[in-house]
């Protein structure tokens, strides 16, 4: 079976878990299997602590050090923005991406955003996430003690699955295979 978007309207969920319980591993693995079907997709990651997002050396870099406040680089194929001293939320980033049918946030464990919870066994037992918006959780642990539905790791279709239907996709009788 294939998928239609039907709803037309842009969906955002967030996929969350404590630090190493494979959130990136599996967001690569959703983008690569979605991507397969049609479905454009975008990544927002938080990242609660501070990071670095320009390479020393580079024009834009200078700029920064210089005391620019933002700078922005682009070119036919991307666009990259570095604005510093903002609190500029997630509603922001989501406006950066209006051509994506589905919009991953990496993290936002406390947001009522619909969510997937990773949860391994060798970092984490139960969920730690807003259970508002929880409507799935990955795990390599036994499904008994979640109240929500939970697939394995490696059940990507299974996951992708649940996030089309989620997302206001209606299957149709194509192979998506």
């Amino acid at each position: 079976m294939g998928y239609d978007f039907v709803d037309k309207k842009q969906k955002v969920i967030a996929v969350c878990g404590v630090k190493n319980s494979g959130k990136t591993t599996l967001l690569v693995r959703l983008v690569e299997r979605l991507t397969r079907l049609g479905v454009k997709t975008a990544v927002i990651k938080h990242d609660g602590h501070d990071f670095a997002c320009d390479i020393p050396g580079t024009d834009s870099f200078q700029m920064k050090e210089a005391g620019a406040y933002g700078t922005a680089v682009f070119s036919d194929n991307r666009i990259f923005v570095h604005k510093s001293g903002t609190k500029e939320r997630e509603k922001e980033l989501i406006k950066l991406f209006p051509e994506a049918d589905i919009i991953f946030l990496e993290g936002m464990k406390e947001s009522n955003y619909p969510k997937i919870e990773v949860i391994r066994g060798a970092v984490s037992e139960q969920p730690v996430s807003n259970p508002e918006g929880r409507f799935l959780i990955v795990t390599d642990r036994a499904a008994e003690g979640f109240e929500e539905p939970s697939a394995g790791l490696e059940e990507i279709n299974i996951i992708a699955e649940r996030i089309l239907k989620v997302a206001g996709w209606k299957k149709n009788e194509q192979s998506w295979q």
